[in-house]
Formats: C-alpha cells, structure tokens, sequence
C-alpha cells in the first residue's frame, strides 16, 4: 500500500481523535493529508478550537507544536512527525539571553521596557515576555501589537527578529535612528541617537529563508518581468521591503496572488514550497519566486514517511514524537499569548 494511501486509511480509523495540521510551507504531500493549513498561529488556535481530538499531529517545526501545546487542553497530545525540526531564528533567542538583554537594556538606556516577541519563538522567551507585561505578536498583527507597546511609554524590546521590528517600527512612524540593536552574542547594544530617544530596541536575530533575499534580486526581476508585481514577507530586510511592490504576512501573500487578476504577473519573496503551490493553483496568473534559495530546511524534514510513521505510533500507543511544555513556561506564554489575543 502507498504511504499516502495508508496515511488516509488511519486518519478513516482515528476519525475525529485525530487532527492533522500543516503549515503553508510542508511540501505538496502533506498538505493533501492536512485537516487544515495555515500560517502558525491560526494553525495553533484552530487546535485550540477543537476540543474532540485526542491527538493533533503538527507538521511544522517546534516551536509552533510548543505553541499548539500551550494552547490545547491537558488531555490533547501534540505530535511533530519530524521532531528535530527546529527554526533557526527561534533558536537565536532564549531566556537566559533575554533575562541578560533585560539588564544591560535597563541600566543602560534607564528606561522600562515591554518585551514583545515573535510567534517564531520559543516557548521560554514567550514566557520571559508574558511574565514581565509582554506580549507576543505575529506577521499579520504586528502593526497593531507594536502600537499598543508603544503607547505603554516604554522601550519595546522586540525579538528575536529584527527585520519584522525594524519594518513594523517604520511604518507606525518610528525613525530608523530611534531604533537601537542588542547583539546577544556580544551583549552589547548599539544605537546612534541620543539614549533618551531610543524607542525600539531589535534583537539581532533573522529568519535565513527571508534575510537572504538581495536588492539585486529585485533589480533583476525588474527587468525581465516590468509589469510584475513583487511582495515580499516582512521578515526580509528593510531595503528589501522598500524596493518591494507590497509586503505582509503568509496569508498577506496568499491573498494578493489569489485576488489578482488573470493574466496578472506576481514575483513573491517567500519560502519556495508556498510560492510553487500558488503558482500551480492559480495558473490564471504567472507566478515566479523572487528567490530560488528560499528553502526552509526545517519545514522539509517533515515528509509523508514520517507522518505515516507518527499516525502508525499513535495506533500502537507510542508517543515518542509528543511534544510538551513545561507547565511553568507554559503559564508565562500563555498569559504573553493571550495579551496578544486580545489586542487584535
């Protein structure tokens, strides 16, 4: 029997004791298994919605089943078919580092500070952030989450990526030199303005998939498709959102290409397996991908293999693939996810 056939022949079996969730950038395979694709949070709060599942099988990367967890109840089991994969910019963040940022931001600028961090975190800096009167925010409501940081009169500490800070900032009329950098690295924090002007403070972290993406690249696409336009993610950097046409979220980019008109050209800068789906089902329109490196590596190590080899574990009783929480950490993210909620 085929993977995919067998997949589909369990999922006939569990029936609504399972739930399949894929993010936008798994590969075609898995979305044809999928209950339901998103970006990582609306994927996070449909689990959160359905309350008959016993088992929710995450196919994304770990911080987003940590997050699926936080939000589902205590007997709901979240399973990540391909558990060693992670995200590299969640990975640039974690809580000692932050409690470290925390202090030196302090007594050096001699500021409060509201700590607000991306979704594509971990659960721990979601926790720092909610235990100190933070938030989380997201690709899509960033603009509304960072001006309500704003008008708290506080420094916002934003992490850990530093480009979606930057572009959000800017747009909400913030200037580029009010905007300081902390390295965690180096535990060093820069800025070029007087301390008493500093408004945002950018964590040095970025999103590989998006960060990577060049001015020429845009420069090029300008000459061999001048009547395309060109959207982009706001995790890209800066120079590159403003050579960009548009820029938004995962559902930002979906909807763009979905309600253009036909014969309309669309060059995106995001991930290479969402942008290959949009061009394969929107073929009323020509589709290109602005960056042929835009590979998540993490996001493909999910396959049909290994959710056929999870869906096979849960008959059997075997939950090697759970992913859990630490109920401390997971008190701290939830009251950061929940602030965020109820801001938008």
């Amino acid at each position: 029997m085929k993977t995919i056939d067998r997949i589909f022949e369990i999922k006939k079996e569990l029936g609504e004791d399972l739930l399949i969730l894929a993010h936008h950038y798994q590969n075609d395979d898995i979305i044809s298994t999928a209950d339901f694709v998103g970006d990582s949070l609306k994927l996070a709060q449909y689990a959160q919605k359905n309350k008959r599942a016993k088992y929710i099988v995450f196919c994304g990367v770990y911080f987003m089943s940590e997050t699926a967890d936080i939000l589902t109840e205590d007997y709901q089991r979240v399973l990540q078919p391909a558990i060693t994969a992670g995200c590299p910019m969640a990975d640039m963040a974690d809580m000692k580092q932050a409690e470290r940022a925390w202090e030196i931001i302090t007594e050096e600028l001699g500021c409060d500070i509201v700590p607000i961090t991306y979704v594509n975190s971990k659960a721990e800096v979601k926790a720092f952030c909610g235990n100190r009167g933070g938030t989380t925010v997201t690709s899509g409501n960033a603009a509304r989450v960072v001006d309500w940081g704003l008008k708290q009169n506080k420094v916002i500490l934003f992490l850990p990526d530093r480009n979606l800070g930057r572009n959000t900032a800017y747009d909400l009329g913030i200037p580029l030199e009010c905007m300081a950098e902390y390295d965690p690295r180096l535990e060093k924090l820069e800025y070029s303005c007087k301390k008493e002007d500093v408004r945002i403070v950018l964590w040095k972290g970025h999103c590989h998939v998006h960060h990577n993406i060049t001015v020429k690249q845009i420069e090029d696409v300008r000459r061999i498709h001048p009547d395309a336009e060109i959207i982009v993610h706001p995790e890209c950097r800066f120079e590159i959102t403003r050579a960009a046409d548009g820029k938004g979220s995962t559902e930002y980019l979906i909807d763009r290409v979905k309600n253009g008109k036909a014969g309309s050209k669309w060059v995106v800068g995001t991930e290479h397996n969402l942008v290959k789906r949009l061009k394969d089902t929107y073929t009323d329109k020509e589709v290109y991908i602005l960056d042929t490196s835009s590979v998540c590596t993490n996001m493909n190590k999910t396959d049909a293999e290994n959710l056929l080899e999870t869906l096979e574990d849960i008959l059997k009783g075997n939950f090697e693939k759970q992913v859990v929480v630490d109920k401390t950490i997971a008190q701290g993210a939830l009251r950061s996810l929940e602030t965020m909620l109820s801001l938008v």
